[in-house]
């Protein structure tokens, strides 16, 4: 009995050898690689580039003030449509003392200046009618006179203009009226009733009181990369996505490339801009963010095949084509094969050479 338990011992121990052998050998084995296969198939590609950017009006532009002073009415609010000539904001003028006692200085002095002519003119006009002084004389001192005249009336209306914002001999002309000067839609009015502003001079732009835009003639202004900008070409046509419409498509046509880029986050960014053909149904808002996809190229019904399968190799396109049986994976086979390519969508690419419909190429490693 003993004997019998010893062989049986001593047979599970050469079991149990064995096996651990067995497992460490095959833990030595190296691991087949495993590629996943792609087959060519007949495709239309078409290669797209894509601008961010947004909608806005061809034609705007905001209205300033033209004298110093505080919004007394404000007629309008964003969204309102005007025409050219409507009335958008009175300003009532708050004068510059400086100014003010400088030109009524000048109005004293012009004054005083008339009185003196005045006196000259009435000892020459007596003379002549004696026949003492020759009528070109007597003409002289008229036209001093006259131009006398003038200076108080031009000091007094520059006084008037600092006072009132306008004067008796503007025609009504008013720098305290600020009307639009265009047919369009209020986009913002920045400043509120009471509001100080300032007015337009050589040393200052003003204070923008509306902004106002014609919404009609809407186009699409974006950016692109100097890396894609080469391809563009003026005329070509582009699709809008706005970010507000997901489910909206405008057409649109390039009709503007910079001719000078701009560093925007260490990029040299060139401006697009490109005339959109909105639907009557569609109501696009200033402003609106929006993507432009453009066609840079089109290969109709051509052998393609995933990007995962090609190699680079001293820049030359290459390929590799299973030789052996598709069912062992276990023991794959390839084929280098040199290959000409075509146009690429960024996910599929254009097969011209080197490739035949059938034929399966490595992609991407599994494991």
């Amino acid at each position: 009995m003993k004997k019998t338990f010893r062989i049986i011992g001593l047979c599970l121990l050469a079991l149990f050898v064995g096996y651990t052998l067995y497992f460490l050998w095959q833990q030595s084995q190296p691991v087949p690689t495993v590629y996943e296969l792609v087959s060519p198939q007949q495709r239309t590609l078409v290669k797209r580039t894509t601008v961010a950017g947004s909608m806005e009006a061809r034609r705007q532009l905001a209205v300033k003030s033209q004298a110093t002073g505080v919004i007394s009415r404000l007629l309008v609010e964003p969204g309102d449509k005007v025409k050219a000539g409507d009335l958008i904001a009175t300003v009532k003028i708050i004068p510059d003392m400086a100014l003010l006692n400088e030109a009524q200085s000048r109005v004293e002095a012009a004054r005083i200046h008339l009185a003196e002519v005045q006196r000259e003119y009435n000892r020459v006009h007596s003379l002549y009618e004696d026949g003492v002084m020759s009528r070109a004389d007597e003409e002289a001192k008229s036209s001093q006179l006259a131009s006398a005249r003038e200076s108080v009336t031009a000091a007094e209306s520059q006084v008037q203009v600092i006072t009132r914002g306008q004067s008796a001999r503007s025609g009504g002309i008013s720098v305290t009226d600020l009307r639009s000067t265009m047919t369009g839609v209020v986009l913002s009015v920045p400043v509120k009733e009471g509001a100080s502003v300032s007015g337009t001079s050589a040393f200052t732009e003003g204070t923008t009181v509306a902004k106002i835009a014609d919404m009609s003639d809407v186009i699409f202004r974006g950016f692109i990369d100097e890396t894609e900008v080469a391809k563009l070409k003026v005329g070509m046509d582009m699709e809008l996505h706005l970010g507000s419409m997901q489910e909206v498509t405008i057409p649109a046509k390039l009709d503007y490339i910079a001719p000078e880029g701009e560093m925007q986050n260490g990029a040299k960014m060139f401006e697009v801009k490109a005339t959109a053909s909105i639907p009557a149904d569609v109501t696009i808002r200033s402003g609106y963010s929006a993507n432009a996809s453009i066609v840079l190229g089109t290969a109709p019904n051509v052998l393609s095949c995933d990007e995962t399968a090609i190699s680079f190799e001293e820049g030359k396109p290459y390929v590799y084509v299973l030789t052996s049986d598709p069912s062992d994976t276990d023991h794959q086979q390839f084929e280098r094969r040199a290959v000409t390519i075509g146009l690429s969508d960024g996910l599929v690419i254009e097969l011209k050479s080197g490739v035949k419909a059938g034929e399966l190429l490595r992609g991407n490693q599994k494991n």
